[in-house]
C-alpha cells in the first residue's frame, strides 16, 4: 500500500494533468477498496433476466466501526498518521530552506533570474496559501523581495501568476498572523518602489569580473522578456488598485517615510 501511495502522490506532484488525473484514480480505487464491500446479486430462476443481471455486484458502504478489523484500512490509517505527524518537521524543513535560498540570492545576484520563470515563481506563491503556518508566510515574502531585488522582469513573471492576489488575499486573511500582515505591508512598500534596470554588477573577484566584461545572466524569460522591462509607481499602484482599495496611502506613506532609503 505504500508504494501505491507513493506512486500516487508522484503523479499528483506532475504538471501533466493525464498523470494528475491517473493519481487521482489510484487514489480513489485504493478507498473506494477498503470504504466498499461487494455483495453478487443471487440470480434467479427466471430465464427472462438477461445474464448480465443475474451476474451483477452492487457496492455498499461498510460501517465505519468494521472498518477497524480490515487489514487494509488498519494499514491506510498507520501511513495517514505519519503524514499528519511529519506536517511539523515538514514546515521547518520549508523555513530552513527558505532561510539559506534567500541567504543564496543576496550572495549570488544572478541566481535570481531563475525567478522569472514561471515553474520557479509558482513554488514561491505557492508557499502563500492561507493553510500553511506563518513562518512560512513570512519566510516566503522574504524571498520574494530578495528574488525580486533590482530584477524587472522578476517582478512582471509575479504579476502575471497573480502574485499580487496572493499576497493580498494573504494579508485579508482572517487567519493571517499580526507578524504575517506586517510583512505582506512590507513587501507591499516593496513593490511599489520605483523600478532600476536589471544591472549585473558584482565584487571584485573572477566570476564578478566575467559578468562585467559581458557575459549573459542565465534568461529563461518567458516570451523573450527584455530584462529592462520596468514599471511606473503609477503603473504599479493601477495593478495592486485592483485587489486593496486603500494603494494610494500606501504610495504617499511610501513617499513619507522612505523606509528603504530610496527617494522618488
Amino acid at each position: 500500500m505504500e508504494s501505491l501511495l507513493s506512486h500516487s502522490f508522484d503523479y499528483l506532484s506532475s504538471n501533466d494533468s493525464a498523470k494528475i488525473r491517473k493519481g487521482l484514480r489510484q487514489l480513489e480505487g485504493l478507498l473506494a477498496q477498503i470504504c466498499l464491500s461487494q455483495s453478487s446479486v443471487t440470480s434467479t430462476p427466471d430465464k427472462r433476466r438477461s445474464i448480465a443481471t443475474t451476474q451483477s455486484k452492487e457496492s455498499t458502504p461498510k460501517d465505519l466501526g468494521s472498518l477497524k478489523d480490515d487489514a487494509a484500512f488498519r494499514e491506510f490509517f498507520k501511513l495517514q498518521e505519519g503524514f499528519q505527524w511529519n506536517d511539523g518537521q515538514n514546515d521547518l524543513l520549508i523555513v530552513s530552506t527558505l532561510d539559506l535560498l534567500h541567504g543564496i540570492l543576496l550572495m549570488h545576484p544572478p541566481s535570481r533570474s531563475l525567478f522569472a520563470r514561471e515553474i520557479y515563481m509558482n513554488l514561491l506563491l505557492d508557499l502563500l496559501d492561507p493553510t500553511l503556518c506563518p513562518a512560512i508566510h513570512s519566510n516566503t515574502l522574504l524571498t520574494l523581495v530578495t528574488a525580486m531585488l533590482s530584477n524587472p522582469a522578476n517582478t512582471r513573471s509575479f504579476e502575471e501568476l497573480d502574485g499580487l492576489l496572493c499576497v493580498t488575499g494573504l494579508f485579508k486573511s482572517r487567519s493571517a498572523t499580526r507578524e504575517v500582515k506586517m510583512k505582506s505591508v512590507e513587501f507591499l512598500y516593496f513593490y511599489l518602489m520605483p523600478e532600476a534596470p536589471a544591472e549585473m554588477t558584482g565584487m571584485k573577484d573572477g566570476g564578478s569580473r566575467r559578468l562585467a566584461s559581458g557575459a549573459q545572466w542565465p534568461t529563461g524569460l518567458k516570451n523573450g522578456r527584455d530584462l529592462q522591462d520596468t514599471r511606473t509607481i503609477e503603473e504599479k499602484q493601477d495593478l495592486l488598485g485592483r485587489y486593496m482599495s486603500n494603494v494610494q496611502d500606501l504610495v504617499e506613506d511610501l513617499r513619507e517615510s522612505m523606509p528603504f532609503g530610496a527617494a522618488f
